[in-house]
């Protein structure tokens, strides 16, 4: 049920005529207000009161009833200082000693009474005033509302700031203050004292304003109380940070400051006002936090490198929240915390270092082929262990990763900053490494040739996932492509990889990661394998039908590999010679043969080096399966048609088969030395294999196993100091081509630029595959100006001008094959001057818009592909037979 509130109506008639005496009316109110200040309101009628206040507010005399009530109320204020507040000053302030006496108990006791008094008188003034409010109510509607002052209420609470807490006589506002931080300060050295007290003298103090117009940023709080505390906790927390960094380590000091901030928060909301809490929390931030922490994390033996060398991830997410206050970037922690994760990484790379190859001396009158062959024995033991190194180093980089995710997980949430810092530590030291390319690659290797069985996807992903964190911090790129594709090479065509859809998912990651021309080559071994397996069935299904005796022959597996996908080196069989057996030869040049008369045009090259073969050998009466090397294979039929106990030296062995010294070397050592695959002997036995030395089969040799593997190293190892020497060869030609090209696609784009610019966005295009060097860059300018493609500007040596030519022109040799659309084969006419000598060089000359060809590249111009060199002469044609396309040829220089 709703009611209407009651209001107080003034009465119709009679007033009007009615004659006010203020004097008189004034005295009944004044005695009545004296009763409410007594506590004698109980017997005063509101109604009466209110209406002598509302008859001298109508007969004109308000402003006389307001300067009358200020000044009963200031008088009365006055007395209540003198009577009630002055006895319980303490006496220091009276004197102006800031200090409350020498005991702490006393200091408690009085400040409390002080403030207990001066909370009962503020809460009686508010009181008593509350009803005072009431009773000139309509003072304040009509009276004040049409002068625009202050109520009545307003007013007499400017009173009690300027005759209580400003007394002139007795200065209690600045007791007040000295009492509250005084009581702070022993709160803060761990007494306990009376908060609520203290919540009252500061709501009073947020009541309470410097003027009548009552602003927020005029509180008498803020403006009398709150400077003075501030300054105090300035002064305070400057000791007490000197004080624990004096006596305190790293671990106690952090906990020590996160308390402080934690007490006063808890005192801005308990016992201060909540308007204080972002400046003292302030305060406290530059004098603990600020001022010290450098110092906190440089202590030894509990600073920063200490917790992170222990995991002390409680420690180390204080650090954060602490640092996180005063530094949202956090550039201190950041930069510590990556200086010591750099150091630990270089340690890593320092305790891995390539060992140096040791050069093995012969024994006493051994020649100088001995020297050599025990020097490729030493080369391939140093390789082998560097192999073992290179595992153990990414382990320790990887477990080095583990350590910082987790504390970048557990103690510094995940801060996006924090792991950009990581990673350009990491970044660092692991480039610092020059063979951090190589040994990412050989650990990848190493997992995906063995370390994945019997682990599910999960674990596979999340091994998988490691390698492409650490190659994503290689910079050069190109040399972890190189060295991948000789690695999965070796994987593919010696059948180790534990897995092709693991091969296939770690390539999908690496393309996702850097796009498909970084994986392109990747792909098309795959493609190779597929289509070789495809052709061997294919010819084997051919010679079966054709040769019922094709069972009892030589069962031949083909690899067929693009030379532009595989890392196969040289040229082939003039590179890798080898006299094969003659059933072994049969077999080859059928499936030559076979390949040619389906792919005209194309040339086979025969690599003995990169295969393998199963040889069924009888030792004892007992048949074994020996899985060897092709080599191994032709080493081992040299010695089948020999006698009983017929013996083969070194130079016959070298003589029959034509294999390289080298790869001789090491296969005579797998065959002859190694005890478990020893089916040769070697005379006199040693561990190195000598020109002098002879070879017979080793009729007493028995194995358990029915299948033998003989390797002749490791699958897959770490390069040579030799090896590493020509990769870095290639690495540099590939790296110029590389520049040029982009040299060449931005002066075509832009025609005219700077020379700091164009060096800046090759800087930028490479900078996905590889850092180049600045110095070789401008070797690049300089090779392009000298051949014409670009020149400086006139007036300007720092500015590049791109040569505009109605035809372009691109040094290089050329061997040409003509496809037509409809994939049928199409023959050129060359003619030339029979004087002109092969060698000279000539330029190619494309007719606009014509792609741009890239040197020993294959290249695509609608139909016409250019694959290899040949030799070039000084003026010839080639036309198509059909007459569709022309190319000029013309001398260049």
């Amino acid at each position: 049920m709703n009611r209407s509130r009651g209001k107080i109506r003034p009465p119709r008639r009679g007033l009007a005529t009615d004659h006010v005496d203020f004097d008189e009316y004034w005295e009944v109110l004044a005695q009545s207000l004296r009763e409410i200040y007594a506590k004698n309101a109980s017997h005063l009628s509101f109604e009466e009161v209110y209406r002598n206040a509302y008859k001298l507010v109508l007969k004109k005399h308000g402003d006389r009833l307001y300067g009358n009530v200020k000044k009963l109320v200031g008088e009365h204020l006055q007395m209540v200082a003198v009577r009630d507040v002055k006895p319980l000053l303490p006496s220091s302030i009276v004197t102006g000693d800031v200090s409350f006496g020498t005991a702490t108990t006393e200091r408690r006791t009085v400040g409390t009474k002080f403030l207990e008094r001066l909370k009962f008188v503020w809460e009686d003034h508010q009181l008593c005033m509350g009803m005072m409010k009431e009773v000139l109510m309509y003072m304040d509607r009509v009276f004040c509302a049409d002068r625009k002052i202050p109520s009545i209420y307003v007013a007499c609470m400017g009173l009690f700031r300027d005759h209580v807490l400003r007394h002139p006589e007795y200065n209690i506002g600045n007791a007040l203050n000295s009492v509250i931080l005084d009581q702070i300060k022993m709160e803060r050295d761990g007494d306990i004292i009376n908060r609520a007290t203290i919540r009252a003298c500061v709501y009073m103090l947020e009541g309470l304003y410097e003027t009548e117009e009552e602003l927020e940023d005029q509180k008498v709080y803020l403006t009398s109380f709150e400077k003075n505390f501030l300054l105090a906790s300035e002064v305070f927390y400057q000791r007490e940070g000197e004080r624990l960094l004096r006596d305190c380590d790293a671990t106690t000091y952090l906990r020590k400051v996160d308390k402080r901030l934690k007490e006063e928060y808890s005192r801005c909301h308990d016992t201060l006002s909540m308007l204080t809490e972002a400046k003292i929390m302030k305060v406290v931030d530059q004098q603990l936090i600020d001022a010290n922490i450098n110092d906190v994390m440089e202590m030894e033996g509990s600073g920063l490198q200490f917790m992170l060398d222990n995991d002390r991830y409680e420690d180390l997410k204080l650090v954060y929240e602490l640092i996180s206050r005063v530094d949202s970037e956090k550039r201190s922690l950041k930069k510590k915390m990556c200086a010591r994760l750099v150091a630990m990484g270089k340690e890593v790379n320092r305790t891995v270092s390539t060992p140096q190859i040791i050069a093995v001396s012969g024994a006493d009158g051994a020649g100088e082929s001995s020297k050599a062959s025990a020097t490729v024995v030493s080369e391939e033991k140093v390789a082998n262990n560097i192999t073992l190194v290179a595992i153990r180093w990414v382990d320790e980089v990887l477990a080095l990763k583990d350590k910082y995710e987790n504390i970048w997980e557990q103690s510094f949430d995940k801060d996006k900053g924090i792991q950009a810092a990581m990673t350009r530590a990491f970044t660092d030291f692991i480039n610092d490494f020059d063979r951090s390319p190589e040994f990412i690659s050989l650990f990848i290797d190493e997992n995906l040739r063995k370390g994945l069985k019997g682990k599910t996807e999960t674990e596979v992903d999340v091994v998988l996932d490691k390698a492409l964190t650490l190659f994503r911090y290689i910079s050069d790129k190109d040399v972890f492509e190189r060295y991948y594709k000789k690695h999965l090479s070796r994987r593919l065509l010696m059948n180790r990889s534990v897995s092709h859809d693991a091969e296939k998912q770690m390539i999908g990651k690496f393309k996702m990661e850097v796009g498909f021309a970084f994986t392109g080559k990747f792909e098309g071994m795959f493609k190779d394998m597929n289509i070789s397996e495809e052709m061997t069935s294919e010819f084997k299904r051919l010679l079966q039908e054709s040769d019922n005796n094709y069972k009892k022959g030589v069962d031949l597996s083909v690899q067929i590999l693009t030379s532009t996908f595989w890392p196969v080196g040289g040229g082939g069989s003039s590179d890798h010679p080898c006299i094969y057996p003659p059933e072994i030869r049969a077999i080859r040049d059928s499936f030559t043969k076979y390949y040619l008369d389906r792919h005209s045009g194309r040339k086979l090259d025969w690599r003995p080096d990169m295969g393998t073969a199963d040889v069924r050998a009888t030792f004892k009466g007992k048949k074994h399966e020996l899985n060897v090397t092709t080599y191994g294979m032709v080493i081992l039929m040299a010695f089948s048609d020999l006698a009983p106990g017929r013996i083969l030296s070194f130079e016959e062995i070298q003589t029959i088969t034509s294999i390289p010294e080298q790869d001789l070397v090491r296969n005579l050592q797998a065959l002859a030395v190694a005890p478990k695959t020893r089916v040769l002997i070697k005379k006199p036995m040693s561990r190195d294999v000598r020109l002098t030395d002879v070879f017979a089969v080793n009729e007493e040799f028995s194995s358990k196993f029915m299948r033998i593997r003989i390797g002749v190293v490791a699958t897959n190892r770490a390069e040579t100091e030799q090896e590493r020497r020509d990769t870095d060869e290639k690495t540099e030609r590939y790296r110029g081509a590389t520049i040029e090209a982009a040299l060449v696609r931005i002066m075509k784009q832009r025609k005219l630029i700077s020379h700091t610019e164009l060096v800046n966005e090759v800087l930028a295009q490479m900078g996905s595959r590889f850092n180049p060097d600045i110095t070789m860059v401008k070797k690049r300018i300089e090779s392009l100006m000298e051949r014409e493609y670009m020149e400086r500007a006139e007036g300007e040596r720092q500015v590049y001008r791109y040569i505009v030519s109605s035809l372009m022109a691109l040094p290089f040799h050329l061997s040409i094959i003509l496809v037509p659309k409809h994939n049928t084969e199409t023959t050129a006419t060359i003619i030339r001057p029979s004087s002109v000598p092969p060698t000279h060089k000539f330029r190619y000359w494309l007719p606009r818009p014509s792609p741009f060809p890239s040197p020993n590249t294959m290249v695509s111009f609608h139909t016409l592909h250019v694959q290899t060199y040949i030799p070039s002469f000084s003026s010839f044609l080639i036309q198509f037979i059909s007459g569709i396309y022309m190319a000029f040829i013309t001398k260049m220089g």
